[in-house]
């Protein structure tokens, strides 16, 4: 277990985490889980070189049991990739969309879908991938201000989150940079660390700058 200011980061299993917390105790969880798209792998680091496979691969979907221990221990969930693992969830008037705002012959997805629990009507964030941005930890990296954005508008001071895949930390970033106590967990080795390095470096220029 690593402590960087606000967030509690953990190298371990995300089932293993949430059994050791009773009901209810994270107000909001925000995961992004592997889509189940068979994406095994990408870069760690900024080299092409520095290929490294998911931990598990991304094969397949979580199981129900995930999502059930998920809801068990946190009030509020936003899950990304939703249009993938629909059949885990309940019908929701709250989908969020990432539109990328790429250009019409962008090759890849152009926008991404979060399920939330909440009974509000869907939004729409829209932020093209650019500048620090493309600096990239981890094949499905998603930009700090998106998580900032989705706390800002979805948690209130004082609220515990939860993220079951941290994959390159920028969740982690976000809740620091908005005084958010975050408890997280990483099954991969690499991208831990990595992850944990990231995290330290985005601190340490808050403190510089502060």
């Amino acid at each position: 277990m690593i402590t960087i200011n606000k967030a509690t980061l953990h190298n371990m299993d995300c089932m293993e985490l949430m059994k050791q917390y009773p009901d209810g105790h994270f107000d909001l969880a925000i995961v992004d889980p592997p889509y189940g798209i068979g994406r095994g792998g990408g870069k760690i680091g900024n080299s092409k070189a520095d290929y490294k496979q998911f931990a598990g691969s991304d094969e397949k979907i979580p199981d129900k049991q995930y999502f059930d221990e998920l809801m068990r221990v946190s009030k509020n969930q936003i899950i990304w990739g939703a249009n993938y693992m629909i059949e885990h969830l309940y019908p929701t008037s709250c989908f969020i969309v990432w539109d990328k705002v790429q250009p019409e012959d962008f090759t890849m997805a152009m926008a991404e879908f979060a399920w939330t629990s909440f009974n509000t009507p869907a939004k729409i964030y829209q932020k093209r991938i650019v500048g620090a941005d493309r600096e990239r930890i981890h094949p499905t990296q998603k930009p700090v201000q998106l998580y900032e954005w989705l706390i800002n508008k979805y948690a209130e001071a004082g609220h515990k989150i939860l993220d079951t895949h941290l994959g390159s930390g920028s969740h982690a970033i976000a809740c620091n940079n908005l005084g958010f106590e975050l408890v997280a967990c990483e099954l991969d080795q690499d991208y831990f660390n990595a992850s944990v390095e990231r995290i330290k470096r985005e601190a340490q220029q808050e403190r510089l700058f502060a």
